[in-house]
């Protein structure tokens, strides 16, 4: 049986094999195939020349060369010549193959495009019939709603409904704003300059060490806990989110989880707890704020208030409504009893996505933060841009209002955190942080004492000073949520490395 030449199919006359892909070559031309692509010629495996294994047959006795100078050099052309046409015959064999398996994958993606491409002018069809269909019952059923932003769906089948049309800010919403806004402000006076007996005082803050970490919360398959949230009226409940798409209410002192809720198509970056029901609110990229029992374990409410990812929530005062900000642009105010849509506006001469939003503890003023730096301060009643904050470079990731009433703290991607006076609207002082440093989480403690920072670390400020009286490291991820317990008896943290942690005496 005789060898031929995987290349130019003749038989060669110095044969040699390839280790790599076991083909027989001339080694004139896989010699110069290899100078050229470093690669076997028939798998694209790396080869060199030194991998190649001679083969020992037997040749008759060739007449040696002529010993005219021309002659010689004439045939070493042509041979040359050869070469190359054989090489080059090889490549496009290799080209047209791999233009063959090409077109063959193009045709049938764009086979499949065209089916989709039908079911779905199949689909809309049908849904602009269904809309035009359910438009007249939708009015019978509101008639004094404002027209809706999105045409509203109703649950079946033990489903919690979904409605977002707007119904306006009436009369008897915005005095219930403004005089529970009345009695907060009396209150606050009240309390005045004084601090309750009970906080924790700075040198005892500064002593305290973690002394319980939980990472068995969420999912490990989808790792991290993006927010977290405090109960008010029992700060032994923690409320967690995670990136596994599911809500988990956690007893601190049990030390087990009370509530496991999900239904989340996308992760939960915003989570908050009622002060006195036991009621519990989750938004999510997925474009949905959802209202859960935690005792029934169940979602009662699905507010869909914007059209991209919710980025921000707040809870007002009263207890009955939710500030929400989102990609969209939009802030939304809404009823959490009813699920609708209140009031959503827009600062159409920025144009920018909001990343956050945050009552004011009045509940009259709110402020949202921008992906362009800018944080803004809005009136609820009149739902006007009433202050702007320029100053930070980079998206607000957090705000966070003080108790007092006074101050305002902001985080953005300029590893600073900035300190805003409400009263003569300026910024009074910036704490700048390490290079790099990424700032999650802001958060006063109750009597607005303290101010707590997650991102790269832990850090606890007290303010007036602003001197630093804490700094934890125990996360080995980002720290996406920091809370303080009743009186500041302990401080609570959760980040990237899915864990949950408590920090005190």
């Amino acid at each position: 049986m005789s060898l031929v030449c995987a290349i130019c199919n003749e038989v060669p006359e110095h044969p040699c094999i390839s280790p790599v892909s076991n083909h027989v070559f001339e080694r004139r031309l896989i010699e110069k195939y290899i100078a050229e692509n470093g690669t076997d010629p028939m798998n694209g495996q790396p080869l060199s020349e030194e991998q190649l294994v001679d083969i020992k047959v037997t040749h008759p006795i060739r007449p040696k060369a002529p010993s005219a100078t021309s002659i010689p050099a004439i045939l070493k052309s042509l041979q040359d010549e050869w070469d190359a046409v054989m090489l080059h015959s090889f490549t496009l064999r290799q080209q047209l193959q791999t233009t063959r398996q090409e077109l063959s994958h193009a045709l049938y993606q764009h086979d499949a495009a065209c089916r989709v491409i039908a079911r779905l002018n199949k689909e809309v069809t049908a849904a602009r019939e269904a809309l035009a269909t359910l438009k007249p019952q939708a009015g019978l059923v509101t008639p004094q709603a404002a027209p809706a932003s999105q045409p509203a769906a109703a649950g079946a089948g033990g489903e919690p409904m979904e409605i977002s049309e707007q119904v306006g800010m009436t009369p008897e919403i915005i005095q219930k704003l403004q005089d529970k806004a009345t009695i907060l402000t009396t209150e606050r006076k009240k309390r005045g300059k004084t601090v309750p007996e009970e906080l924790v005082r700075a040198e005892d803050l500064s002593k305290y060490r973690q002394v319980a970490s939980h990472a068995g919360l969420h999912s490990a398959s989808v790792p991290g806990i993006l927010s977290l949230d405090v109960c008010p009226s029992d700060t032994s409940k923690v409320l967690t989110g995670g990136a596994d798409k599911s809500v988990v209410v956690f007893d601190k002192n049990e030390e087990q989880i009370v509530a496991t809720l999900k239904g989340h198509t996308k992760k939960v970056t915003s989570v908050i707890f009622h002060p006195s029901q036991s009621m519990v609110f989750s938004a999510s990229p997925d474009a949905t704020i959802r209202v859960w029992s935690v005792t029934g374990g169940n979602c009662i409410q699905v507010v869909r208030a914007h059209e991209a990812s919710v980025t921000g929530l707040s809870l007002h005062a009263t207890g009955d409504y939710l500030l929400s900000s989102s990609e969209d642009q939009y802030w939304a105010f809404s009823d959490i009893q009813t699920g609708r849509v209140l009031t959503k506006v827009t600062d159409e001469s920025a144009g920018c996505a909001l990343t956050c939003a945050q009552f004011h503890p009045d509940g009259l003023i709110f402020g949202t933060g921008t992906a362009d730096s800018q944080i803004k301060i809005w009136d609820l009643k009149e739902r006007t841009n009433v202050a702007n904050f320029p100053g930070h470079s980079g998206p607000v990731t957090s705000i966070a209002f003080s108790e007092n009433g006074y101050y305002l703290a902001t985080g953005a991607q300029d590893s600073s955190v900035k300190l805003w006076d409400l009263r003569k609207l300026k910024n009074f002082k910036t704490i700048s942080l390490d290079n790099n440093y990424e700032v999650k989480s802001l958060v006063f403690d109750q009597s607005g004492t303290y101010l707590a920072v997650g991102g790269s670390d832990i850090r606890v400020y007290i303010c007036k000073q602003w001197s630093e009286v804490l700094n934890f490291t125990d996360h080995t991820g980002l720290v996406t949520g920091v809370a303080f317990g009743e009186n500041a008896k302990f401080l609570t943290s959760a980040g990237m490395d899915r864990s949950l942690r408590f920090y005190s005496l």
